[in-house]
């Protein structure tokens, strides 16, 4: 089994070109589009719940069969059809530099896709490395409800208290404990019950050097 390097990439504007148009496809784009990908979609037909995402300009749409110059611009590829001489193609033009992923043969990509939650800013991901993508479907399902919507508000008021603190105080003792002090649990249980003037009146403190 691949021991993979776990790593977040910043693909904003890059382009990532999937070569197919159903479910599979459909599930890579879903996950693409939170990055701001350029998401160019190879396929002669598109699964339906893609349409939209044409027709807003989301995505774009090739209508044809893959050709190797469908790659020529791509920082990742993907190879999403139910055709393995297609993806063999697919795999055989995609370039050293190329950042390549098949959906239907382990042990033969650059890079998996873990399951993800997203909260915002807040990412959790969760792979088995193909070893058993229900473990990872369920763990996922256990996380999202642990980690539920609330922590999308959370995490955007922990980063702009960081950057206020930063800003605020020099490196050393100070605001590294003004930091730490974010860790408070009444901050989410105060953004939970909407309580955001308490919230607020904490990071006062902060700021003034009444750290806890």
């Amino acid at each position: 089994m691949t021991d993979y390097f776990p790593i977040h990439l910043n693909i904003e504007y890059k382009t990532v070109v999937i070569i197919g148009g159903g479910h599979v496809a459909t599930q890579k784009v879903n996950s693409l589009l939170p990055a701001k990908a350029n998401i160019v979609v190879v396929s002669p037909t598109l699964h339906d719940s893609l349409v939209p995402f044409v027709e807003s300009g989301q995505i774009t749409w090739r209508e044809k069969e893959f050709e190797p110059r469908d790659l020529d611009d791509a920082t990742l590829i993907m190879a999403a059809t139910n055709d393995t001489n297609v993806n063999d193609a697919v795999q055989e033009a995609a370039q050293h530099w190329q950042l390549f992923n098949r959906a239907d043969v382990q042990g033969e990509s650059d890079f998996i896709t873990p399951a993800t939650i997203r909260r915002g800013p807040f990412v959790l991901t969760v792979s088995t490395s193909g070893a058993s993508p229900a473990l990872a479907r369920k763990i996922k399902e256990d996380l999202a409800e642990q980690f539920d919507v609330v922590y999308e508000d959370y995490v955007c008021f922990l980063q702009q208290a960081r950057l206020m603190i930063s800003a605020q105080f020099d490196k050393g003792e100070q605001r590294r404990k003004a930091l730490q002090a974010l860790l408070e649990p009444n901050l989410l249980e105060w953004t939970r019950s909407g309580e955001f003037e308490r919230r607020e009146a904490f990071l006062q403190q902060l700021l003034t050097g009444e750290t806890r």
